[in-house]
């Protein structure tokens, strides 16, 4: 329904929507640098770029990733168009990679195909630090081959891209939940267990036992933290070819010097997963104080005993706490291909990783992209004949490839000098209607204050000469 507007009310400022921020200046910069920086591993470590559009089909996430999951259940932006066509914002980047792969008949390719995605992603969930409506993920998908190896060089490859971002303490969190053939004997007992203990389990849970029971391992609720210490194994219950390729997973992960935690627990949020699951997290430790218990002490009052409550006085202690902040994960989705309507399974596997938890990481460190030069001369223009002729000269320093800083609205030699001076730009180049003139500009040294007379002709190569 379209809001109807009084006359002579007074308009509403537009806000943007919440959850989705604005990106600007530095934090662009560092998005951008991001992005740069993986997709060059990337593609050094043998992944093509790829691009998915942002609305998708419905079906293809309802079919793919699972009905009973958070991101179907309560996370996804739906809309309905006027032609009647059921549409999602993109909540995750591997349904549609895998859709693309079908459609565009990729299987033809010389296998596996290797590719990286980069972008922004739409979840509804409550925004929080580090968790917003519109996020930021690079991923790397490796589809067409069930080999160990996939699902090693997709791991190593996003731990350089994570080392190289500054990130040291990483964990890698590893395990493996079988395929058709063993899990549904591991799903048995795992229902035969939570059923013993359904009175202590969340109300998601206890729906989730009929509906898909591995997702119980996957609740955050604390409720149901203390029932999943005592869960049965996944990885008791592999089959000979599942143990095998986990095995080969972990030698892989030896041998390229890759610590590892098998986690019994992890399953990861989507049906799509198979074999292989695995989650990325920065682990930092932190002090926390241990306060005195509440005691009951014995004193002597007229020589008769006297019982009272009070804090025993003794000296506080305190522990080390981990903290883990995750970053990203992903593993192998051997069935998302017939979920989705191919007719045969296509093996591959996978990773995704949050751009806004990896800014959070104590370690980061930030990197430019290469387009973003520092500038190093202020161009200042003077009068209305020098400026109709500064954008020549900008060519010029843009040949020579000089990055510059310019203000098209102030007129005076003062403010443009003062503005020059505030960013710290250590070169001005003065171009007025005398130079405009006589062809020539006048570059001043902010530092020394000493200027020198140049032809525009000759400027290209004097910049050259510029520290």
């Amino acid at each position: 329904m379209t809001k109807k507007i009084t006359p002579g009310a007074k308009k509403e400022v537009p806000t943007s929507v919440k959850g989705m921020n604005d990106i600007i200046g530095e934090e662009y910069y560092a998005v951008s640098g991001f992005y740069e920086k993986a997709s060059e591993i990337a593609m050094y470590y043998g992944f093509k770029p790829i691009e998915t559009p942002i609305l998708e089909k419905e079906e293809l996430f309802t079919s793919g990733i699972g009905q009973d999951t958070d991101i179907v259940e309560k996370e996804m932006y739906s809309l309905k168009t006027k032609g009647g066509d059921h549409l999602v914002m993109r909540p995750e980047g591997t349904a549609p990679i895998m859709r693309a792969y079908v459609e565009h008949g990729m299987q033809s390719w010389t296998q596996p195909v290797m590719l990286y995605y980069k972008g922004p992603f739409f979840r509804h969930e409550n925004p929080q630090k580090g968790r917003t409506r519109q996020f930021h993920s690079f991923g790397l998908e490796i589809l067409g081959t069930p080999k160990a190896i996939a699902d090693a060089t997709v791991i190593h490859t996003t731990m350089i891209i994570l080392k190289e971002a500054g990130l040291q303490n990483l964990v890698l969190n590893i395990n493996s939940i079988g395929d058709r053939e063993c899990r549904p004997k591991y799903v048995r007992e795992l229902i035969s267990y939570y059923k013993k203990h359904i009175s202590e389990l969340c109300a998601d849970c206890k729906r989730r036992i009929k509906e898909n029971p591995l997702r119980i391992l996957d609740c955050k609720n604390p409720k149901c933290g203390e029932v999943k210490e005592g869960a049965p194994s996944s990885v008791t219950h592999l089959c000979d070819e599942c143990r095998s390729h986990f095995k080969e997973v972990l030698e892989y992960l030896e041998a390229l010097n890759i610590p590892y935690r098998i986690n019994n627990n992890l399953v990861r949020g989507l049906d799509y997963y198979s074999r292989t699951v695995f989650e990325i997290s920065e682990e930092t430790y932190e002090d926390e104080l241990v306060k005195p218990e509440e005691v009951v002490i014995e004193e002597k009052e007229g020589g008769k005993k006297k019982e009272k409550t009070a804090k025993e006085e003794k000296q506080k202690t305190t522990e080390v706490v981990a903290v883990s902040l995750a970053i990203g994960g992903g593993g192998r989705y051997d069935y998302l291909a017939k979920n989705l309507g191919s007719k045969k399974d296509i093996p591959a596997v996978g990773v995704g990783l949050g751009v806004e938890r990896i800014f959070m990481t104590e370690g980061y460190k930030r990197q430019d992209p290469r387009i973003v030069k520092h500038p190093k001369v202020y161009f200042i223009q003077l009068g209305t004949h020098a400026k109709m002729r500064s954008l020549n000269i900008i060519e010029i320093l843009r040949n020579a490839r000089v990055p510059l800083s310019l203000s098209l609205a102030k007129d005076s030699l003062g403010s443009q000098l003062a503005s020059a001076e505030k960013q710290k730009i250590p070169y001005a180049i003065i171009f007025g209607e005398k130079e405009s003139i006589d062809d020539t500009v006048i570059v001043r040294d902010m530092n020394t204050r000493s200027q020198d007379t140049v032809k525009i002709c000759d400027l290209a190569k004097f910049v050259k000469t510029m520290k």
